[in-house]
């Protein structure tokens, strides 16, 4: 597959970032036993991630703008292009020992997302995708699953944890769905759940509560593999809701009804 310059600069300070936490992630796994445990080991392994990550794209392109989870936006000069970056998606899994976390990375130009990277450097699987040239997982082209019913589909969602999220509004659409799908799964990092819908791995996908480096890389690989996101409301106001449903034709559609039905009354 050929890659622009710019997504080579992507792929660059993704691969850099990974072999960054995983070499913190064998440290965190050993640090399990421990009784004061990983987390300010963790916080300090997300930041390092995000400074190899934004030295790596600001050099390349000194003018554009910056969005990431652990530092201050920079406004950029450019006024055109920003770069919006998860450094560590996943963060409580990557506290854990669990092998399921990412570096996301996304390009923004005039509002509108034109290329993609997503690294899970505990499994060596990179997603990759440009505005009109496809999207990849290494360097397999992605196509969306076929399904058209909810039946025969497995879905993605994200669970709200402690202090954050609406956990009663999450639980009756989660009735909802899981009377309706072959299954409802979590990873733990939206940024890997949107990858895995662009795969054809999972059918479809909702949640609440997004942040926009959560979702900007994944919103465009989802679309370059032929697939269908919208905010919840069915827009293309994703990063700025938080809000997101995703899937091919059919399954969006009706995982976005299905999640829409009001309360039961009994």
């Amino acid at each position: 597959m050929a890659r622009s310059a710019l997504l080579n600069v992507m792929v660059q300070a993704a691969f850099k970032a990974g072999k960054s936490l995983s070499r913190d992630f064998g440290e965190v796994q050993n640090l399990q036993v421990s009784l004061k445990g990983p987390g300010d080991y963790v916080s300090q392994a997300d930041r390092k991630a995000e400074k190899l990550i934004r030295e790596e794209l600001l050099k390349a392109r000194p003018t554009y703008g910056f969005l990431g989870e652990e530092s201050e936006e920079i406004k950029g000069t450019d006024g055109a292009h920003r770069w919006i970056v998860d450094p560590l998606d996943g963060t409580t899994n990557f506290l854990h020992g669990i092998p399921c976390f990412a570096s996301s990375i996304a390009l923004e130009r005039n509002g509108e997302i034109v290329a993609a990277v997503v690294l899970n450097p505990a499994t060596d699987e990179l997603y990759t995708a440009e505005k009109g040239g496809g999207a990849f997982l290494n360097d397999r082209r992605l196509r969306v699953a076929a399904r058209k019913e909810l039946s025969d589909s497995v879905v993605s969602c994200g669970v709200p944890h402690l202090g954050r999220g609406n956990h009663g509004k999450f639980l009756v659409e989660l009735r909802h769905v899981m009377g309706e799908v072959a299954g409802v799964r979590r990873t733990g990092a939206a940024s890997l759940d949107l990858g895995y819908v662009a795969a054809g791995r999972f059918d479809g996908m909702w949640e609440r509560d997004l942040s926009a480096w959560d979702i900007a890389a994944g919103i465009l690989l989802i679309r370059e593999a032929g697939g269908f996101v919208t905010d919840l409301e069915g827009g293309n106001a994703m990063l700025e809701t938080g809000t997101l449903v995703a899937g091919n034709e059919y399954i969006r559609k009706a995982l976005s009804d299905v999640v829409h039905r009001p309360v039961p009354t009994r």
